[in-house]
């Protein structure tokens, strides 16, 4: 099968690698799109000699062709759309194998780009919503409540505002004024200028506290303005490291929490793995109602390959994107005859 590694020199190259069996719970999937995330620009920076060629990759919908004998979820056929795990080969595959418990059946109202844009983001929004931060994970059950999301217009902030939306959540967000129109798009409520005083527009909302807050950018930067805008008994929550130390003392005569999410965690610890698929399975009927929509902004479509990959993951790198770039049209077509679609 064709698949592209990532070198120790961190670069992404095209090779053939044998098709591997599906054994126990996993299924082998034979991919249709992969999405790219900053993830995975992160993950090909620490490849070694040791661990190359890693195959990356964290965001996929394909079609399950093998099943392990103990597989019960899914059978040949099945079309399903996971983030998969660290742990184990990744997307950028012809075919790959996936623990059942993390992945579902696939939406079936939209295009596989649309589909491949969604597990990681929606995954990572869930959980940090409603199992770190604890808002009710019902349809709009969480009137008169807040969040505030610092980086709103990225893959993890744009649905993340739609779960909220669904929750019944008031929704603030950051951006720059030219993804205003995005953030509205994906049901903010107060589009919020980053360039700006942040403190001083949300108290001219009339908002004095915020019940939740989501730092999707280096919490450093942003924990001061959190830590005085934090309710009582609310919840600061960021899904990028801090090369800093923060100091959490700011919050604590509030009783206020710091929340870390890493997606990742529960399959690198086997801790509650079943939950990820069961999060799927409601993001794919939640699709499928219009409930939520699609957060793919940009489409490579004539092929998987090294230098498609490379340039998506340069694009997705600089940190200016709003949505999500997804691949798709097999794996290695000749670059020459990509394109990309917004």
């Amino acid at each position: 099968m064709k698949v592209i590694g990532a070198t120790a020199a961190h670069q992404l190259v095209d090779l053939t690698l044998p098709k591997p069996s599906a054994s126990s719970n996993q299924v082998l999937v034979k991919i249709e799109a992969v999405s790219v995330n900053p993830v995975d620009i992160k993950i090909k920076n620490k490849v070694t000699e040791t661990t190359a060629p890693k195959i990356l990759g964290y965001d996929a919908v394909g079609e399950v062709v093998e099943t392990g004998k103990e597989v019960t979820k899914f059978q040949a056929g099945d079309r399903i759309f996971y983030a998969g795990s660290t742990q184990m080969a990744g997307t950028n595959a012809e075919f790959q194998l996936v623990d059942e418990r993390l992945a579902s059946l696939a939406p079936r109202s939209l295009t596989a780009a649309e589909i491949a844009a969604m597990p990681l983001t929606s995954l990572t929004a869930y959980e940090l919503l409603f199992e770190k931060m604890q808002f009710v994970a019902k349809a709009n059950q969480n009137q008169r409540r807040t969040l505030l999301i610092i980086n709103g217009a990225g893959g993890v902030g744009s649905i993340m505002a739609q779960l909220a939306h669904w929750a019944g959540l008031t929704v603030l967000a950051t951006s720059s004024p030219k993804n205003f129109d995005w953030l509205t798009q994906n049901h903010v409520d107060h589009p919020l200028d980053y360039h700006g005083d942040l403190l001083q527009a949300i108290h001219a909302l009339g908002y004095d506290s915020i019940d939740g807050i989501a730092i999707l950018y280096n919490p450093a930067a942003y924990f001061d303005l959190a830590a005085e805008l934090v309710a009582p008994f609310g919840h600061i929550g960021s899904i990028v490291g801090s090369p800093v130390d923060l100091p959490l003392y700011k919050i604590k005569n509030k009783a206020a929490s710091f929340d870390w999410e890493s997606m990742f965690a529960k399959s690198a610890a086997d801790y509650d793995v079943n939950s990820q698929g069961k999060t799927l399975q409601l993001i794919a009927r939640l699709l499928d109602q219009g409930v939520l929509t699609s957060t793919l902004t940009q489409t490579v479509t004539d092929g998987i390959n090294a230098a498609s990959l490379t340039q998506a993951q340069a694009l997705v790198s600089q940190g200016k994107m709003h949505g999500k770039l997804v691949l798709t049209g097999g794996f290695n077509v000749p670059p020459e005859s990509r394109s990309v679609h917004k």
